[in-house]
């Protein structure tokens, strides 16, 4: 029986970096992965995919109704939905040959199959050529997660789908309705929306991306009703039925307890995703489930096994590919020894519909609840001279500081590439900058990024260079 200092079950961001990263400090490090492709489900049916469709409905979406803006007049624009869906399935397909090259290159030994507990240091391997064990001094558990659905929804993934089937559609839909205002349902109903469907939203919550600060929902929300989604905030699902080729929506308001009925060809359910621990033998090793099917960790992500690790999906925390892969380091460095840190509160959250939403750090909403005392500093895009000039008008920057020592305490952002100006966001408050600290630090012009640095001096000094 093969022995390993480490093994990782699951190659997604979490398992993969943990592999690479305990290689890079000379551990002998298997990972295995029940799939043909290597990846997770960030890889193959989460983020890569989804993003891939985002950009290629937003480039035909632009070319029909925002190039004449520019001088630049098409005409007889046509839509070849199955060669974008064959990109994004080529996009997919390098990216997990991407993987399985770093694996080669840092000496990693692949195994395909479901791997389950035998016993606290044995996994055995179900594959292709049958039942295969091996041993890991330690073992790292990264399986990811699944899409949720709702009590009596039956997912049948041909109309009422979840994110898996609706990043492999080569159809657009007459009618795409929507179960679930957060980051997956908008970003695939924004993906359709810009393909030509008609979009219905039904959200639970009185806002759509409602664990974000409001204000960024609020905006969210105007933004995307504006471009013709539709929206019935504060529905409660009571059924989906589906008649042949088409799907019956049935929700009731919470205010006012009238139901509303919608009628589509395809129903997507995003409402959550769930760990994917089912299966794995894990009380052959001696571990268990909460009620939301997630693993107890301690503060080192240790589960109650010392050996056994566990991160990502699998873990309390948010569920999000790079919360995954800083705690398959994290946990590769406790093993070897070293003394790793992660700050929770410092991951950002990304929404890539247009315009972006990203966010770090505390809402003013946790804020109040807490008590805190801090100031706001809130710039619009509207203001922004780069953003003028690629005519991208919606959305702003907060910023949000403590009122004494105006230490930054959270940034949210709605607006053009705001997925990749949150980063600075991120350092800054790493380092524990004051807004002042931002407001004084040179940004070239024009760029996106000077909304940044105006919001920061709006929350320092109530004073802003361009509004």
């Amino acid at each position: 029986m093969e022995q390993f200092d480490l093994v990782v079950i699951g190659s997604g961001p979490g398992g993969y970096i943990a592999a690479i990263r305990a290689s890079q400090l000379k551990m002998k490090v298997a990972i295995i992965e029940r799939y043909k492709t290597l990846g997770g489900t960030c890889g193959n049916v989460g983020c890569i995919p989804s993003k891939t469709w985002l950009d290629s409905s937003e480039r035909y979406f632009e070319t029909i109704h925002s190039h004449d803006v520019h001088g630049i007049e098409v005409k007889d624009v046509k839509l070849n939905v199955k060669k974008m869906s064959d990109r994004v399935a080529k996009v997919v397909s390098d990216m997990a040959g991407g993987v399985a090259f770093l694996m080669k290159k840092n000496k990693i030994t692949v195994f395909e199959g479901h791997g389950s507990f035998k016993d606290k240091n044995t996994i055995i391997i179900k594959g292709e050529k049958g039942p295969l064990e091996i041993q890991g001094k330690n073992i790292i558990i990264a399986t990811g997660s699944k899409p949720s659905s709702l009590p009596g929804v039956v997912v049948d993934k041909e109309r009422i789908i979840t994110s898996t089937e609706a990043l492999k559609l080569q159809v657009v839909p007459e009618h795409f309705i929507v179960i679930g205002g957060g980051v997956i349902g908008l970003e695939l109903g924004s993906v359709f929306k810009r393909l030509g469907s008609k979009v219905s939203v039904v959200e639970y919550a009185d806002s759509v991306i409602s664990m974000m600060d409001l204000d960024l929902g609020k905006e969210l929300h105007k933004v995307l009703k504006k471009d013709g989604v539709d929206f019935h905030l504060g529905h409660g699902v009571t059924s989906v039925v589906r008649n042949k080729n088409e799907v019956i929506v049935k929700a009731k308001s919470k205010t006012t307890n009238e139901e509303i009925e919608l009628k589509g060809d395809y129903v997507l359910v995003a409402v959550g995703r769930r760990p994917y621990t089912d299966n794995l033998g894990l009380e052959n090793a001696g571990l268990k489930v909460d009620e939301r099917g997630r693993i107890a960790v301690t503060d080192h992500l240790q589960t109650a096994v010392p050996n056994i690790y566990a991160i990502g999906d699998v873990v309390r925390g948010a569920m999000l590919a790079h919360k995954a892969e800083e705690e398959g380091v994290f946990v590769a460095e406790i093993i070897a020894g070293q003394k790793p840190h992660i700050n929770y509160n410092l991951i950002p959250g990304v929404v890539y519909t247009w315009p972006e939403v990203s966010a770090v750090g505390a809402t003013e909403q946790e804020l109040k609840q807490k008590g805190v005392q801090y100031k706001v500093g809130k710039f619009p895009f509207l203001a922004s001279g780069r953003a003028k000039a690629s005519n991208e008008k919606d959305g702003f920057i907060k910023v949000l500081a403590d009122k004494t020592t105006d230490e930054i305490l959270g940034v949210h952002m709605i607006g053009p590439r705001v997925a990749d100006l949150i980063a600075e966001a991120v350092v800054a408050m790493e380092f524990r900058a004051s807004a002042e600290d931002i407001g004084r630090t040179s940004h070239a012009h024009p760029t996106y990024a000077e909304a940044f640095k105006e919001a920061c001096l709006i929350a320092s000094e109530n004073r802003a260079l361009n509004l």
